[in-house]
């Protein structure tokens, strides 16, 4: 393979994998010149720069794109971009809609919309498993929580995709997602007009009235939190649906065997978390000059921490490249980053995908993909399907 690393490439996004390899043998540290960036690949260094929050700084956002880079990051990343104290605050105000009892709370309905989306999926035999299912559910969910009307979501799901997509030699935001980024965020702020007039029972309401130490959140701050739950909440949760299904039709005994096993479906979800994560990329700026490798990162360089490839490092992840449901639990999965920045919505993710993939194994008894006709996200941060057509058996 070529030695450059370019995380724009479409040819990189349909498999980034064999690139990711020659970075850790050969640069695991490494620098491009053009795009002015530093990368980590290795295991080792990614799980630790998630967790060295004080040298590696989140205060300028995580996505390489120049516009979305910056001490602006946070209006549409939230605490995602900060540091200490002020990430603390904000994730401490924001974390009362996602405590494990909030989650466990949620658990019957993500199965009711489950089966609401599924049941006119496989009344149709062949459709889109993103389109029909793996897009709607994880907007659903996100939608409920802050208390979206359900004539509203289909469309904030289309701006959530426009937002993230990235068109082909494009090395920024294209006009059309920051058009998207704009028409968020008058949505959003006319719903938080909405909800100070008219409180109701859901998360913005109840932003609304948060206050820790007697700060209460600024509408700013709140147009930031919603920005990070719709593109990002929504986002990876549909690429890990869409990815589970397509990896194990790519193996077809391990498909056999999670459709054979409900029980299954829990080791199905995290080896996919980790075979192909759908968050592959997060950016962090160097505070100070820092050491890698022999080599010198100078301070506030970019520093690329390469989530897809420590999740396929086999130093951590013995035969790593193998996609095998029966793996036996070994290093933590680097998916959901790690260290005070650790992803808030983990359990969220997690128990939606799990729900959505228990009801699909009690219900198909195999199912096709036509993978020529599916279409990839192209995105420097997430990885995923924008189309996955489908072909199902039911039992």
């Amino acid at each position: 393979m070529s030695s450059e690393f370019n995380p724009y490439d479409y040819d990189f996004h349909e498999d980034p994998y064999p690139t990711y390899a020659w970075l850790r043998a050969h640069a695991p540290l490494y620098h491009n010149e053009d795009q002015d960036f530093w990368a980590l690949s290795r295991y080792s260094d990614v799980t630790a720069g998630f967790r060295d929050n004080t040298r590696l700084s989140s205060a300028n956002g995580v996505s390489l794109d120049p516009a979305a880079y910056g001490p602006h990051a946070y209006r549409t990343m939230s605490f995602l971009a900060m540091d200490e104290p002020r990430h603390l605050r904000m994730r401490a105000l924001v974390s009362r809609g996602f405590t494990p009892r909030r989650v466990a709370e949620l658990a019957g309905r993500v199965t009711e919309l489950t089966r609401q989306h599924l049941d006119k999926a496989l009344a149709e035999k062949e459709f889109d498993a993103i389109g029909e299912f793996a897009g709607k559910l994880p907007m659903d969910v996100i939608a409920e929580l802050l208390g979206v009307p359900v004539a509203d979501r289909d469309r904030l799901r289309t701006l959530a995709d426009a937002v993230m997509h990235r068109a082909d030699g494009v090395l920024d935001v294209p006009p059309a997602a920051i058009e998207a980024a704009l028409e968020l965020a008058r949505y959003y702020v006319t719903m938080i007009g909405e909800r100070r007039r008219r409180p109701g029972d859901d998360l913005v309401s109840a932003l609304l009235d948060a206050e820790l130490d007697g700060v209460r959140l600024s509408d700013e701050d709140i147009v930031g939190f919603l920005f990070l739950m719709v593109v990002a909440g929504n986002e990876t949760t549909t690429k890990l649906l869409g990815n589970a299904l397509y990896w194990a039709w790519r193996n077809p005994g391990e498909r056999s065997r999670v459709l054979a096993d409900p029980a299954l479906v829990p080791a199905w979800v995290e080896e996919t978390l980790r075979y192909d994560t759908s968050s592959q990329i997060l950016v962090r700026t160097a505070a100070t000059d820092l050491d890698y490798h022999g080599r010198t990162v100078p301070a506030g360089a970019r520093v690329l921490l390469l989530i897809g490839s420590a999740n396929r490092d086999e130093a951590a992840f013995p035969d790593g490249d193998t996609y095998r449901v029966d793996r036996e639990p070994g290093q933590k999965l680097a998916s959901f980053g790690a260290g005070v920045h650790f992803c808030l919505g983990a359990s969220l993710a997690r128990l939606e995908a799990r729900v959505a993939l228990t009801e699909i194994v009690a219900r198909v008894a195999d199912y096709e993909i036509d993978d020529t006709a599916a279409a990839r996200v192209h995105s420097t941060n997430v990885r995923g399907f924008a189309t996955l057509p489908m072909r199902v058996t039911p039992r």
